[in-house]
């Protein structure tokens, strides 16, 4: 079989809608874009909802809608195959009339009972042909099946993995429709792809086994052959395959939890594709220039949550603080208290946080001062009335700043020779819970200015009250 090649660069995702937009397809669709995109060539989007019984339409809005988020725009119109029945129908009939194709009436328990008989003499499952030249009428038929050419050693070319041989005796004849309305993936595959001019297959290694039977349908129906792409496996970091019990692995997951789109671009082109250089963070201007199917490499690639959570931390930090505000009221919807969140905040979250997501958790205590402990506040075995003398002296030191002024650098310029004369831990212990009720946090002089001046004076009063409750 000759190859016949495409001269126009065009490439499709075609996800199924029976499920949620998961991390192994968004990794298929960014390395498609990209190579559309370093080539000036087309990316194109199918929804494959054939399977009608599993597909949905929430999912395929989620597809459309992770797409879109990870900044994956497709060209031209949205194809689905549901819509393009007829012309599966017509090419279907191709076949048949032509002898490349025929009805075939076995059923579920005979196909089992021919695997199982197959499996038990040690060879390859595969169909019998058992129909193959009964002329089935087709109102007897259970599905439409290719006649696979016999013997025959199909080759092609893998960008990534180089030649793949198969031999179609191990393959048997296929089915490629239920009826003339109802075609199955591998064949409505090989006429789309033929339809909307595909030059090349980028796809999950998984696809590989599928890629002879498809060979031979566009041999069988005088198609140009594409050139094909088999992208690793994702691994988890056991090495075994990433299933959907690891962690998060919807698209829809990662953008709830508080990771950033462009982060998440950034991390799954690195999960198997590999810059010359020693490079870890990359702008999408960047990966399109340097993307070359070449450079992905046969091995599986292994999903490291740490390098997601820590590449997200960097673009955090260099993100506009008006869209991380918008971000936060998206992941937290009515539980964010606007009104307090403040550019002083979000500069403070910046460098505190991995994802998003961990806003709140981190800054609880600037919302709400929780309930803690009196004997929270005391700095070793210092006396109780000591620790209030100097949490006085600080407050003693806010009349003289104007509430314009009220910022951490003034403030500790103005507090730390406060501590130094009084002892540093038993000033700055005491004030650091007084503001925040927690044995941890950032340092004080950032939660004053982040609280401001009446907010912080009213809770170094209240904690000045268990102080002296605590002396009795």
């Amino acid at each position: 079989m000759t190859e016949k090649k495409l001269p126009e660069i065009r490439v499709r995702i075609a996800p199924s809608p029976t499920g949620f937009f998961h991390i192994g397809t968004a990794r298929t669709a960014l390395f498609n874009w990209l190579f559309a995109k370093h080539n000036n060539g087309k990316f194109i989007l199918r929804i494959e909802d054939t399977d009608i019984e599993r597909s949905e339409k929430k999912y395929e809005e989620d597809i459309l809608e992770s797409l879109k988020w990870l900044g994956l725009k497709w060209d031209g119109e949205l194809y689905r195959q549901s819509e393009r029945l007829d012309i599966y129908e017509k090419y279907l009939k191709i076949l048949l009339d032509s002898g490349k194709a025929y009805y075939c009436a076995c059923t579920k328990e005979e196909l089992e009972k021919e695997k199982s008989e197959m499996q038990a003499g040690g060879q390859v499952p595969r169909y019998s042909g058992k129909c193959r030249d009964l002329n089935i009428p087709p109102e007897k038929a259970q599905v439409i099946r290719f006649k696979m050419p016999k013997n025959l050693i199909i080759k092609f070319s893998d960008i990534i993995r180089g030649e793949i041989t198969f031999d179609t005796s191990l393959i048997g004849d296929i089915a490629i429709a239920k009826n003339l309305k109802t075609a199955l993936y591998n064949f409505a595959v090989v006429v789309d792809d033929y339809e909307m001019k595909i030059s090349h297959v980028i796809r999950g290694e998984d696809h590989i086994a599928n890629t002879p039977k498809q060979i031979a349908l566009q041999e069988a129906l005088a198609f140009p052959r594409s050139q094909y792409a088999h992208l690793p496996l994702i691994l988890s970091p056991d090495r075994a395959k990433l299933s959907k019990r690891f962690a998060a692995v919807s698209v829809a997951d990662y953008r709830k939890n508080g990771y950033l789109p462009e982060a998440l671009i950034n991390f799954i082109a690195l999960l198997g594709w590999h810059s010359k250089t020693d490079k870890e963070i990359f702008n999408i201007d960047d990966l399109i220039k340097e993307f070359e199917l070449e450079r992905v490499q046969k091995a599986g690639a292994v999903f490291n949550i740490e390098k997601l959570n820590w590449l997200n931390s960097q673009y955090i930090k260099n993100s506009d603080n008006k869209r991380i505000k918008e971000i936060l009221a998206d992941i937290f919807e009515e539980k964010l208290p606007l009104d307090k969140i403040n550019d002083k905040l979000i500069n403070l979250s910046k460098d505190r946080m991995n994802k998003l997501s961990e806003f709140m958790g981190i800054n609880d205590f600037f919302f709400e001062l929780p309930d803690y402990p009196s004997e929270l506040l005391i700095w070793k075995d210092i006396p109780a009335n000591k620790i209030s003398d100097n949490l006085k002296s600080v407050l003693g030191e806010f009349k003289n700043f104007e509430p314009e002024n009220f910022n951490k650098t003034d403030l500790e310029r103005m507090i730390m020779p406060v501590a130094d004369k009084k002892g540093r831990g038993e000033t700055l212990w005491p004030l650091r819970v007084a503001l925040s009720g927690k044995d941890k946090s950032p340092n004080p002089f950032e939660i004053l200015e982040v609280l401001g001046e009446k907010e912080s004076m009213k809770r170094i009063e209240i904690a000045l009250k268990k102080l002296k409750d605590l002396n009795g």
